[in-house]
């Protein structure tokens, strides 16, 4: 995978992310025992959307940190950042489907936790040298649990 073809992966990524939030924002606001019945129901995966949401931030910071490496020349986690361009869209998807209580959370949260944990393997190989990678592995971990306790 070369740099920009990371680049523009993540601009699409973010695109559809801003967009998802803006039609959020033109959606109804809701009346207050509307907002307590749609809260109890989305608690149901909350941990996994925030386990899932973590796993995006911190997966973003440690693709940045292959991109940074790539212009100096060093391609010696390219194999992290080609796990990491696949983890993005699955634990943006995960969050989003665990925060909207989809009915798809469990299944889509088996495939999620294989991701997770193939990038965890991958960027293990460079904790000692990259926080970055340290960051993203141990988070990955945190949503691979997440995802065999909603699976399960």
């Amino acid at each position: 995978m070369d740099r920009r073809q990371l680049l523009v992966g993540g601009g699409a990524l973010a695109a559809s992310l801003l967009a998802q939030l803006a039609s959020a924002d033109e959606q109804p606001k809701m009346d207050h025992s509307q907002h307590m019945h749609h809260d109890h129901g989305a608690r149901k995966f909350a941990a996994l959307a925030a386990a899932a949401e973590d796993c995006v931030k911190t997966g973003q910071i440690c693709a940045d940190h292959c991109l940074e490496m790539f212009s100096q020349g060093d391609n010696s986690t390219a194999a992290c950042a080609r796990s990491i361009s696949q983890l993005l869209p699955i634990c943006a998807t995960l969050q989003q489907l665990a925060a909207q209580n989809s009915k798809y959370t469990k299944a889509y949260a088996r495939l999620a936790q294989e991701v997770c944990r193939d990038c965890e393997k991958e960027c293990r190989k460079h904790e000692k040298e990259h926080q970055s990678c340290r960051d993203c592995a141990d988070s990955c971990a945190a949503c691979a649990k997440e995802c065999d306790a909603v699976a399960a």
